[in-house]
C-alpha cells in the first residue's frame, strides 16, 4: 500500500489516510450559520474518502469573521447547524476538524465575487482589531490596537469556540495563526509593534497564541488533538521567517500541540511569493526535522505521485490539499486507483471502483 494511505494517529483520533482537506472559506453562511451548501460541500469530500476534513476558518466571534458570510462557532445555533454535517461526514469514515479563527485587521471584507475589499459600516462592516493600529493596506481602515480587555475577550472567545466545537462533534481543532489574520499579526514583527508583554521578542509575540492554547486545553478533551496553522515565512524582508517558525513549533510542542500545518504568506500585500508545485514543502520538512514535530505540508500538491512522495520521503506527516479538492471531491478515490492502494469505497460507488 502507498504510504499516502497508511493511517495516522494523533492522541485518541486515528485518520484513515494522510490526505487533509485544507480549510477554505466558502462565504456561504448567514450570521455564522452553515447552510445546505455545506452539507453537500463537506459531505462530498467525505464520500470521496478524504482522511481529515478541516472546516473553513470559522469565526470565534462576529468581529473575527473575514467576511459577513463566514461560518461562526460562538453561539448554540452554530452548534446545532454543524451537528448533522459532522455526523454524516464521520459516518463516511472522515475525521472532522474545524479551524478556529479571528481575522484581526483583515476582517470585515467582502466575498471574492463581491470584490473582496473592506466592507463599510453602513454596508454591514465593523471595527477591526489588531496588535497595532496599522492598516493591512491602502484603503483599509485602521484597526483598533487591542488592550488588555480585548485580549482577554479573544482568549475567552477561542476557548468558548473550542467548547462549542466539541459539542458539535468535531474530532480536531486547528487554531488559525497564519495568512495575516489576528494571531499571525501578533507573531509577525511586520504587524506587531507593541511595547508591552505581547510585543518585541518572539516569546512575547507568541504569548497570545500560547495563552489561547492553554485556555482551550481546559475545555477541550484530552484525547482530541489541537493543530495550529502557521505562515512559516512572511515572504517579506524583516518579517517572520523559518528560524522563527522552528522556534515557535518547539514552543507549541511543549504546550501539547499535535501538528503544525505549514503554510506561508498573507501578512502584507506587497509580499513576493515564489509559487510552484510543492513550493512550501521545504518549510514543512525543516520544521518537522528541527522541531521534531509532526507537520502537514501544503502548496500546490496536486498529483498522487507528489502527495505520496511527501509522505514516503519524510517531508511531512499529512498532505493538505485545497483547490485540487474543489476541482475533484473524489481525488482520494482516484489516487488510490493510480497508486494501486486498496481503500474502502462507499457502497453506492462500488460499481465505479474497477
Amino acid at each position: 500500500m502507498s504510504d499516502l494511505f497508511k493511517p495516522i494517529k494523533f492522541k485518541g483520533i486515528t485518520i484513515n489516510n494522510r490526505v487533509m482537506m485544507s480549510p477554505m472559506c466558502m462565504y456561504s453562511a448567514k450570521d455564522g450559520v452553515v447552510s445546505d451548501f455545506h452539507i453537500v460541500h463537506l459531505g462530498a469530500r467525505a464520500m470521496g474518502k478524504v482522511g481529515l476534513i478541516m472546516v473553513e476558518a470559522t469565526g470565534v466571534n462576529p468581529e473575527g469573521r473575514i467576511s459577513p458570510y463566514d461560518a461562526g462557532i460562538w453561539d448554540k445555533k452554530h452548534i446545532e447547524a454543524f451537528k448533522p454535517i459532522v455526523k454524516f461526514c464521520k459516518a463516511q469514515g472522515s475525521v472532522m476538524g474545524i479551524q478556529l479563527a479571528h481575522a484581526g485587521r483583515k476582517a470585515s471584507t467582502d466575498a471574492p465575487w463581491f470584490g473582496e475589499g473592506p466592507v463599510k459600516p453602513e454596508n454591514g462592516g465593523w471595527q477591526t482589531f489588531a496588535p497595532s493600529a496599522i492598516p493591512f493596506d491602502n484603503g483599509y481602515p485602521a484597526p483598533k490596537e487591542m488592550d488588555a480587555v480585548d485580549i482577554k475577550k479573544v482568549i475567552d472567545d477561542f476557548t468558548k469556540g473550542a467548547k462549542n466545537a466539541d459539542q458539535s462533534g468535531f474530532d480536531i481543532i486547528e487554531i488559525h495563526a497564519a495568512h495575516g489574520y489576528l494571531l499571525n499579526e501578533f507573531l509577525s514583527p511586520v504587524s506587531n509593534k507593541r511595547n508591552d508583554s505581547y510585543g518585541g521578542s518572539l516569546e512575547n509575540r507568541a504569548k497570545l497564541l500560547i495563552e489561547i492554547i492553554n485556555s482551550i486545553k481546559k475545555v477541550w478533551p484530552e484525547n482530541k488533538p489541537i493543530f495550529v496553522r502557521i505562515s512559516a515565512i512572511d515572504w517579506i524582508e524583516g518579517g517572520f521567517n523559518l528560524t522563527d517558525s522552528i522556534a515557535l513549533a518547539k514552543m507549541l510542542k511543549k504546550v501539547g500541540v499535535s501538528l503544525i500545518d505549514c503554510s506561508s504568506g498573507g501578512i502584507a500585500p506587497n509580499a513576493k511569493m515564489n509559487i510552484y508545485h510543492g513550493y512550501q514543502l521545504t518549510f514543512a520538512r525543516e520544521i518537522r526535522e528541527k522541531a521534531s514535530m509532526p507537520v502537514a505540508a501544503i502548496g500546490l500538491v496536486t498529483t498522487p505521485e507528489l502527495a505520496d512522495f511527501v509522505i514516503h520521503s519524510g517531508t511531512a506527516d499529512m498532505v493538505a490539499m485545497a483547490r485540487e479538492l474543489l476541482r475533484n471531491p473524489y481525488w482520494v478515490l482516484n489516487a488510490a486507483r493510480e497508486l494501486n492502494s486498496e481503500i474502502t469505497w462507499p457502497n453506492q460507488y462500488l460499481r465505479a471502483k474497477l
